[in-house]
């Protein structure tokens, strides 16, 4: 069962934990707790596990969105922090969206007291609250097997959507969006009788070729269509029949629907069960040639009809930016790669690409530190200089995931190991373990640094274990045997290992590792950080050129104080390379949405702070999508002044506010704060340095 409840002596109360994802949730009560299962029709919403409590008071000590719903489950109202609102003498759900995704069924009135970093639900008298929690990163169902035929991969990509929980506009939103069933290759198509084919009336037909099945997949996935094959591309309703372009242009126009689609449902699920303000929408309303109520009402084909009749570049400049577009070679060996994509949503692009000559050069000077391990830049003996490409499409999504052959630049080196890693977590443990391995004492300003950046967050409990000259055999050992969450070596590295005082350790040479996520600050780390991937890794970051010490010193510090406070890969590799110094030399390997902590409360941001008169500032934010809070989510600040509730992956309009009311909410954040350009952070000691 992926979700569990245990009891806690110390706060005395409740534990949910999701063993999928690591995720906890501590609700602090005193009272009595049942685990006798409940008939979880008993809830509006679907969830994976109930218990119930005897009990006057629930305790959050982080802040999380708050709805408060009927018995029917319609939304009455949304809370946000400093807020206080009364629990009627009737049946109403309260849901809570946080690591796990918790609905308490409450029958009796009441408080509900949101601070500005703890959530506090109170009755008047002693009763049973019956708790419903939902994991929000759902485990593939089942696996389908296909032969590499067009036919038969087209009959398994059409079986994707049988992860939606529904076609309502409410599948905008992450929790009715399961993982698809995995595809694996192999002599006849075998589709588990699990996995309910769709039956609906929207098709799609393409050309019987793998770029185009590759491609659609993620809008068949999200429309719930059936993939046919055709000579003539086009998307096909009982009602309508819209012919979609062929060649190159035929992968743009199908991620401009789905970009429409999504999110266009996105602004008319505001009228349904889940009912809130939303920026978009406010921006949009006037322009859109429909009511939003009447159209939430209508049939799936129905409403796309509607949303075809909008100009693209009108809702253009409103869309949420993508998490990701993913680079896939045309051949049935892709096919695998597809449900982790459409996971996401993502974006599909063929792997075009620009070649580039050679390893771009770091400029350095006489006097700076370069890590590298060599003095030579030429390739190793025997071996090919790598090749370096660009795609085609880049700028497109936060994460450009390269899956063909070479050294991306401006793109992940994306590997179907890492996301296949990640489907065998390990049981929750009691903190997230860290290893520091330092292997040149002239780097030992990057782990003092660190030392206080990873694990300085109170709610979140870190075990940290700091190594320096690690030689081989021990460092293989920590690798293969540590259990470690996440790897942070400084030092040097070549094409050929990580090098320690007695030699190199090749990571190919491993048969496994059991390292979730890792950084690998070190001159030409990618063939090591590949091989990580390859053995057990779910994703990192390494280097293709050479760095010079004190920008990797900055590097180091940036992205573990931003994967300390729950950001992905990708959105802190993205604010590392916008904000600092560190250059382009880093990329991710593996899955850039995996990450090593929870976010606190909601999904990350940076916030952006523009204060040009004494007694007021601009204020923006850009928020990230996470495992948990993924594509569809609605964020939003806690500043009372500012409505900034808005998509994410997304960034803000800016607000005037008061400084003074900015001091108050940086004390009680410890989000990155952009101000005038300056990355700052903000560790406990007050917003005085800040703003």
């Amino acid at each position: 069962m992926t979700i569990s409840f245990a009891e806690t002596a110390t706060p005395t109360g409740l534990e949910v934990s999701d063993s999928i994802e690591q995720r906890r949730l501590q609700i602090e009560t005193a009272g009595t707790v049942s685990f006798d299962t409940i008939e979880p029709a008993q809830f509006c919403f679907p969830v994976d596990r109930t218990c119930r409590l005897e009990t006057d008071k629930l305790g959050f000590n982080q802040l999380y969105s708050v709805t408060v719903h009927d018995e029917t489950g319609r939304t009455e109202a949304s809370f946000d922090a400093s807020e206080t609102s009364r629990l009627e003498d009737r049946t109403q759900f309260i849901g809570l969206s946080g690591p796990i995704k918790l609905y308490c069924r409450i029958d009796a009135p009441g408080t509900i007291d949101i601070g500005l970093t703890s959530i506090t639900i109170t009755t008047d008298r002693e009763t049973t609250i019956e708790l419903g929690a939902r994991s929000l990163h759902d485990q593939p169902r089942a696996t389908i097997t296909t032969p590499r035929d067009i036919d038969s991969m087209m009959a398994a990509v059409s079986a994707l959507p049988s992860a939606l929980k529904t076609t309502s506009p409410e599948r905008t939103w992450p929790t009715f969006r399961g993982h698809p069933p995995l595809i694996e290759l192999g002599d006849r198509l075998e589709i588990p009788d699990i996995v309910d084919r769709p039956d609906g009336d929207i098709s799609v037909t393409v050309p019987r070729e793998y770029s185009s099945l590759y491609q659609v997949a993620p809008l068949a996935f999200f429309l719930g269509a059936t993939i046919r094959p055709g000579e003539e591309p086009a998307l096909e309703t009982p009602g309508f029949e819209q012919p979609l372009s062929t060649g190159h242009a035929f992968e743009d126009e199908v991620a401009d629907l789905l970009k429409r689609f999504f999110f266009l449902d996105c602004l008319v699920r505001t009228e349904g069960v889940f009912q809130y303000d939303l920026l978009e929408r406010s921006a949009l309303e006037d322009e859109l040639p429909f009511d939003f109520a009447e159209t939430y009402e209508l049939a799936l084909a129905d409403r796309l009809e509607r949303y075809l009749e909008v100009p693209f570049d009108v809702i253009d400049p409103y869309l949420p930016r993508w998490p990701l577009t993913a680079h896939v070679p045309s051949t049935p060996e892709s096919a695998p790669l597809l449900p982790f994509i459409v996971n996401e949503l993502g974006i599909v692009r063929d792997t075009r690409r620009q070649t580039l000559a050679s390893i771009p050069n770091t400029e350095t000077t006489s006097s700076q530190l370069v890590r590298s391990a060599t003095t030579s830049r030429s390739a190793p003996s025997g071996r090919d200089e790598p090749q370096f490409v660009v795609p085609a499409v880049t700028g497109e999504s936060v994460e450009h995931a390269w899956f063909g052959d070479g050294v991306p630049k401006q793109a992940s080196k994306a590997t179907i190991e890492a996301y296949r890693n990640q489907l065998h977590h390990r049981d929750p443990v009691e903190s997230i373990e860290l290893l520091l391995v330092c292997n040149d004492a002239r780097m030992m300003d990057e782990h003092d640094l660190l030392d206080g950046s990873y694990g300085n967050r109170s709610d979140l409990p870190f075990e940290i274990d700091s190594e320096f000259g690690v030689d081989t055999d021990r460092l293989a050992t920590l690798l293969t045997e540590g259990g470690y969450d996440f790897f942070h070596f400084i030092g040097h590295a070549t094409e050929d290992g990580l090098r320690c005082p007695d030699g190199d350790l090749d990571i190919r040479t491993l048969e496994s590792v059991d390292v979730g996520v890792f950084f690998l600050n070190a001159c030409r780390s990618y063939e090591q950080g590949l091989a990580l991937t390859h053995r057990g890794a779910f994703g990192g970051v390494s280097t293709y050129a050479d760095v010079i010490n004190e920008q990797a010193v900055t590097a180091g510090e940036t992205m573990a104080r931003l994967l300390n406070r729950g950001f992905p890969l990708r959105g802190a590799l993205e604010i590392a390379q916008t904000y600092t110094a560190i250059g382009d030399q880093y990329l991710i390997i593996g899955d850039g949405s995996a990450d090593i902590a929870q976010s606190d409360g909601g999904t990350p941001a940076i916030i952006k702070l523009n204060c040009t008169v004494d007694d007021e500032c601009e204020f923006a934010v850009r928020s990230y999508s996470t495992k948990e809070f993924k594509l569809g989510t609605a964020s939003a600040s806690n500043l009372d002044s500012v409505e900034d509730r808005h998509l994410s992956p997304g960034i803000t309009p800016c607000s005037r506010v008061d400084r003074e009311e900015l001091r108050t909410y940086i004390t009680w954040t410890e989000l990155p704060v952009l101000v005038d350009g300056e990355l700052c952070w903000n560790d406990g000691i007050g917003p005085a340095q800040i703003i």
